[in-house]
């Protein structure tokens, strides 16, 4: 007989965790699963934007950056050299993974939810549940489990190919001098491509430097060297804890689930194709892929489709649209010199990176007095 669940979460990460409070919240007898033990590192940009903050406090989560200066503001460099820098709508945080997710993992389980080291292998959808491993059961299950995703497989969706899928590495390395600020570099030669250096409040930051596959690979070496071009200062050699991770982007997503099965955060591409942001989509996406699992167990993935594009719908249009236009190293120098210029175009830009923002005509039409300009002289 197999163990018999409510929800079942595969996956204990920010997407995990905010799935497994709100089926608890809508009353469910929930299961979260993973293949670790907590805490535990994920390599990530560590980047928390007030955004995410909003989905905790729904969902009851207090004290999830306690312990962590307030990031004020965000310096953006264009691949053309210009740069922006301005104080943040809200203020931004970064908190190591190890720490943040270990924080919502404690928060579900002190809502009620189940928590065990599980690896899943293994998944059978039947008529009126999911079995997983043969040996666990549930009405709906929420697939949280990262860019490689078991649940995604299972659905018969493949990896992103390239052009859809980045390759980034992170590290630790002792922070920049000056005011704390987010710091993102993009990079000209090798566009669409990136270096961050986030401050983390206690003598170091958190860097790396990402960049879209576009068919060729990319080695640890290269990447190290494009962090060390774009971050003049950082010095590979004392960065520490190196890991490199894919990041599937928002602009080639599967279907958000079938039947019992809904997907949610990364293991559903939800990764901002500018910013590298996933925190925010993570949690957004989760608590509503719990809720959709704990309400309407049979029509789970119909319920959170719905909700989904409800929420975040014009968004990731919006997002999936700027990308492409982004494509010219021009539209991101012309509009890194608006938001110089203009503080609601900087929000805007700002707001479409780190969270549900969308494009507003004052943005496009800057964007494209800008490049007019740039084409007559």
């Amino acid at each position: 007989m197999a163990d018999e669940w409510d929800v079942i979460v595969v996956g204990a990460g920010p997407a995990g965790s905010a799935a497994a409070l709100a089926a608890r919240r809508g009353g469910a007898r929930v299961l979260l699963l993973d293949r670790y033990d907590f805490p535990r590192d994920k390599p990530c940009g560590d980047g928390i934007a007030a955004h995410a903050l909003d989905v905790l406090a729904e969902l009851g989560v207090t004290g999830a950056v306690d312990g962590y200066a307030p990031l004020p503001a965000l310096r953006l460099s264009g691949p053309g050299g210009g740069t922006v820098a301005r104080a943040l709508p809200r203020p931004a945080y970064t908190v190591p993974r190890r720490v943040f997710d270990a924080r919502l993992v404690t928060a579900a389980v002190a809502a009620g939810a189940e928590l065990r080291r599980h690896t899943v292998r293994r998944v059978e959808v039947r008529a009126d549940r999911v079995v997983l491993d043969g040996e666990l059961a549930a009405r709906a299950v929420v697939g949280a489990d990262g860019a490689g995703s078991v649940l995604r497989r299972a659905l018969g969706h493949p990896v992103n190919p390239d052009r859809h899928l980045a390759l980034a590495i992170r590290g630790y390395a002792p922070a920049r001098s000056g005011p704390p600020e987010q710091l993102i570099v993009t990079s000209s030669p090798r566009w669409p491509a990136y270096a961050w250096s986030f401050p983390i409040g206690d003598g170091r930051a958190n860097v790396g430097y990402g960049e879209v596959l576009r068919g060729e690979p990319l080695t640890r070496a290269h990447l190290l060297d494009r962090l060390a071009a774009l971050l003049p200062g950082t010095d590979p050699a004392v960065v520490t804890d190196l890991r490199a991770h894919h990041l599937p982007l928002s602009t080639h997503r599967p279907a958000p689930g079938r039947g019992r099965v809904v997907l949610a955060g990364d293991a559903l591409s939800l990764i901002n194709p500018f910013t590298g942001e996933g925190i925010f989509y993570a949690l957004r996406s989760g608590a509503l892929a719990g809720a959709a699992a704990a309400g309407t167990p049979g029509q789970a993935a119909r319920r959170y489709a719905d909700t989904l594009r409800r929420r975040l719908g014009t968004h990731l249009r919006h997002s999936s649209a700027a990308a492409w236009l982004a494509r010219r190293r021009a539209v991101v120098d012309a509009a890194v010199r608006a938001a110089r210029r203009d503080d609601r175009v900087y929000r805007s830009v700002v707001e479409l990176g780190l969270g549900d923002g969308h494009l507003d005509a004052r943005t496009l039409g800057m964007i494209g007095i800008g490049l007019a300009r740039r084409a007559v002289t």
